[in-house]
């Protein structure tokens, strides 16, 4: 019997995604509300996070939304610079946000650990609360997602951004970010809903692929290029679209596959830019992007400009579990990956 998409449990479980922000915000509210009273009292000097996968893009998108909402300098940390080189930390009066779905990888709570003893106030956005990793923080945050069986990891990034995002809302006491969540869950519903197959049907014999996205939307363009080569077996690789006009630009050419991720910033301009430039050189170019006209145009879901990766990459999900079989791959069991990533 033929697979289709809806069998498979990464199309279930990234359907779930709205239940798991609802859930969020019915049950975060009282821990994200004291830890955004502790950071207001006493604002950390920096932000370091560390992650590793689809986690570590949850980090990407915590460095945008933190450092522009708050203006406060967020940075990944390199997790062997502590689990390999065993090299100490001046991390007094930081914040260290640890990001994980299982919160067992001896390198994160190895680090955790660390940062702890070099001063920093350690919260982890974690979906196994009774994990390592949930052990050693000071704060933790439930990502609610409920079992992920699958591989691939989808209502638990999702789930990450959205942790992350309640956190700016509380922190910054922005009503504006408020507003944005309280929204994404019926967004999340219809941005499953919206027909992506124009991306589907036109990857099904792709060799390689650019991602490309800027600002917020960058930590969706991550995601994106490692659920390609995770689920579909198609090279993908990420771009900022300042960065793709250096040296990646070399390689765009006719045919070459191109997906846009964009939101109603002031760096939508220089996306769509980059958009009709590769398409005059023959480029195979795909947009979801506000206002985007023309051939390959994806439908996108109205959001907050700070929560439009959310339901993008909602719309993503689905549509690569499609392709994912499509090019012969069971996207739940890719080739030689574990759920669970144990790194040192």
């Amino acid at each position: 019997m033929t697979i289709q998409p809806q069998d498979t449990l990464m199309f279930r479980e990234a359907h779930e995604t709205a239940e798991v922000v609802e859930r969020q915000l019915a049950h975060n509210e009282a821990v994200i509300g004291a830890l955004a009273e502790r950071l207001q009292a006493n604002p950390p000097r920096m932000v370091i996070t560390c992650a590793r996968g689809s986690s570590d893009h949850a980090a990407m998108y915590a460095k945008y939304v933190f450092e522009t909402q708050l203006g406060v300098v967020t940075a990944s940390a390199s997790p062997s610079v502590t689990s390999i080189y065993h090299a100490s930390q001046h991390l007094d009066g930081a914040l260290y946000v640890a990001v994980s779905q299982s919160g067992k990888s001896p390198d994160l709570v190895r680090n955790a650990e660390a940062a702890k003893r070099a001063g920093a106030y350690v919260v982890a956005l974690v979906n196994v609360v009774d994990s390592p990793l949930a052990a050693v923080a000071d704060v933790v945050v439930p990502l609610h997602a409920g079992p992920e069986t699958s591989v691939a990891a989808t209502k638990s990034y999702l789930g990450a951004l959205f942790a992350i995002l309640h956190i700016a809302a509380r922190w910054s006491g922005k009503a504006e970010i408020g507003d944005a969540l309280t929204a994404l869950p019926a967004q999340l519903r219809q941005g499953w809903e919206a027909d992506w197959s124009a991306l589907t049907d036109g990857l099904v014999d792709a060799h390689n692929l650019f991602v490309v996205g800027r600002g917020f939307g960058f930590a969706g363009a991550l995601e994106a290029a490692l659920k390609f080569k995770e689920t579909c077996g198609l090279h993908a690789e990420a771009f900022s679209a300042a960065e793709v006009k250096h040296g990646p630009m070399a390689l765009v050419g006719p045919d070459f596959p191109v997906l846009f991720f964009a939101q109603n910033d002031d760096t939508l301009p220089g996306v769509l830019e980059v958009a009709a430039e590769f398409r005059k050189r023959g480029a195979k170019v795909w947009i979801a992007a506000p206002g985007a006209t023309g051939e390959g145009v994806l439908p996108l879901v109205a959001t907050a400009p700070i929560a439009a990766v959310l339901v993008t990459v909602q719309s993503f999900y689905r549509a690569t579990a499609a392709l994912a079989l499509k090019r012969g791959f069971n996207p739940d069991v890719p080739p030689h990956l574990n759920k669970v990533t144990e790194t040192v």
